[in-house]
């Protein structure tokens, strides 16, 4: 049973950040209230203090509520037709520059960083020769699943449907029955780190950005700091994409030119 926020929830949200070294501050409400509030229900609790002093006891519930917390949902070419946009994108800057240094920021899983591997290396105007990938979260537990690059059919992901928009998948997927593992040469392409996209630093000289899907989640006063990392790593002409669902602080519009305005995909002017 879904409760009302109140003093219970905020002494919850303080335990869980100053436990959990989680920053709830940072994510808007409704987005804590539907996580938090599953978590309860599958624990059984119906009040956030009994919910808090399950945490104190089960350090397994306080990594599962930490791993709910952390935005992971993901796919392979999620929302394929931006994909084709990215796939000129890509030719463009292969074509013009000897590197491309792209930055999958959050990366959750590695699908999409893998994506951007599989794209490059199926697309002949492509020279993925010239590709580098970094995949980033703030999930240390997600990252090693995105370095073990294997990935299982469940009732809600189906992994061959994900990968469709590829020529074939042979090349860059080993499959035994519904477990699908990334080969070699796309793994190649792509290295993982930590990195805390709202309170991290700058990085430097990415040619392309991803950061799709997160800014949803995020309340709207740190959207500003992510875009300001952003903005600080990519190169003086470097692109972004953003998620289709999403928009540019209005503080960027003016730091940034539509490339594929349908597919949030942008130029730094």
């Amino acid at each position: 049973m879904r409760q009302e926020r109140g003093p219970e929830f905020d002494e919850l949200l303080s335990y869980i950040e100053r436990e959990l070294d989680f920053e709830s501050g940072f994510y808007n409400d409704a987005y804590l209230d539907r996580r938090i509030n599953a978590r309860m229900r599958r624990t059984d609790a119906d009040e956030y203090g009994a919910y808090q002093r399950q945490l104190e006891d089960d350090e397994g519930e306080r990594e599962a509520l930490l791993d709910s917390l952390s935005i992971n949902v993901t796919g392979f070419f999620r929302n394929p037709e931006a994909w084709e946009s990215l796939r000129g994108v890509l030719r463009e800057l292969t074509a013009e520059q000897r590197s491309v240094s792209i930055w999958s920021a959050p990366c959750a899983d590695g699908r999409e960083p893998y994506s951007i591997a599989m794209l490059a290396l199926d697309d002949d105007e492509i020279d993925a020769r010239r590709v580098e990938i970094l995949g980033t979260d703030i999930n240390r537990d997600i990252l090693r699943t995105a370095r073990a690059g294997r990935y299982e059919t469940s009732q809600t992901t189906d992994i061959a449907s994900e990968l469709e928009p590829l020529s074939a998948t042979e090349p860059y997927v080993d499959r035994e029955g519904d477990v699908f593992t990334v080969t070699d040469r796309v793994s190649d392409l792509v290295e993982f780190e930590r990195h805390d996209l709202i309170r991290g630093p700058e990085k430097r000289d990415f040619d392309l950005v991803c950061c799709r899907n997160l800014l949803i989640y995020i309340d709207a006063d740190y959207k500003v700091p992510i875009f300001e990392t952003i903005t600080g790593s990519l190169t003086g002409a470097g692109y972004l994409m953003i998620g289709m669902t999403e928009t540019l602080p209005a503080e960027f519009r003016d730091r940034y030119d539509p490339v594929e305005k349908k597919h949030r995909i942008y130029r730094r002017a």
